[in-house]
């Protein structure tokens, strides 16, 4: 932030506020406790200082310019702000409000945070969450996200990072699909089923045969982009797919189809700006999904 360029004075830009929400110098004078004299010298002074009209004069009423009607909404966040800084210095402000945009991918926005974002809205109700569920990376230094869950560590020194606990993913599949196509017991029983697949297969199907499988592109009939979607078509029997073991665990109509094979582990960062250090409301909401995440039951 370029400090220098603020060329006004506080109690200036004050002066202009009420003058703008009281509609004349004397109810704004009368409000703030001065004079009239005093607040229009404050007011022609903050004019001065900015180089731009504020105010028509029409008889003894006053009318916001185009440039007046252009400033007097940030001003007004100002005012606000202080106002806020007033109360909490005071000890008066205990609530944090406003909004935090979480970004996360769709298994994690739809099946792990929702419980976890009921339990911050009970005890902070005047934080707003905005999930923004993607399995692409967010850019948090352009603000398109304020907290980020994700599989990579980040190597932007403008960030911070916590660690998090571990996540482990399995195949599975539906009770109605095994029973109809499996056992899959062996590398040879995996090479003859159906699965589901993703937009760019060619990555999960060499991701799958580096462990040892030997899946070709045939067997991969129904693909999409969405992992939601991908979940689904397990469930009604389309085929095997990949998820959270956490999730699938809880689903009784799911079965892990491949017991036997290594689970997929890895890791998941919380990541924030650097500025998190500085934002009350976005630094509670980073510590309230480190403890909640630090809470889940192990990974299996």
């Amino acid at each position: 932030m370029d400090w220098r360029s603020m060329k006004f004075d506080w109690n200036r830009a004050r002066a202009f506020l009420v003058t703008a929400e009281e509609g004349s110098l004397s109810a704004a004078a009368r409000a703030l406790c001065m004079t009239q004299p005093t607040l229009g010298r404050q007011v022609a002074a903050l004019e001065e200082e900015l180089g731009v009209l504020l105010f028509d004069r029409i008889g003894r009423g006053l009318t916001l310019t185009a440039n007046g009607l252009e400033l007097v909404e940030h001003v007004r966040a100002m005012g606000e702000a202080a106002s806020q800084v007033s109360m909490t210095a005071s000890g008066q402000s205990t609530s944090v409000e406003g909004t935090v945009r979480i970004t996360a991918t769709e298994v994690a926005s739809a099946f792990v945070l929702p419980a976890m974002i009921g339990r911050l809205r009970t005890q902070h109700p005047g934080i707003e969450i905005e999930v923004v569920a993607t399995n692409l990376l967010r850019d948090l230094r352009r603000r398109e996200a304020d907290i980020a869950i994700r599989t990579v560590r980040p190597t932007d020194p403008q960030l911070i990072a916590r660690k998090l606990p571990a996540e482990v993913a399995r195949l599975y599949a539906s009770r109605a699909f095994v029973e109809a196509s499996g056992p899959f017991e062996r590398t040879e029983d995996l090479a003859r089923a159906q699965f589901i697949g993703f937009e760019e297969n060619m990555r999960f199907i060499e991701f799958l045969n580096g462990m040892d499988l030997r899946l070709t592109e045939r067997q991969f009939g129904v693909r999409t982009a969405v992992h939601l979607v991908h979940w689904e078509m397990v469930r009604q029997g389309l085929g095997i797919g990949v998820m959270l073991s956490r999730v699938a665990e809880a689903d009784p109509e799911i079965v892990c189809a491949a017991p036997w094979l290594a689970p997929f582990e890895f890791e998941v960062w919380l990541v924030a700006h650097r500025e998190v250090n500085s934002s009350r409301r976005v630094r509670l909401v980073f510590d309230w999904l480190v403890r909640e995440f630090d809470a889940l039951p192990p990974a299996v």
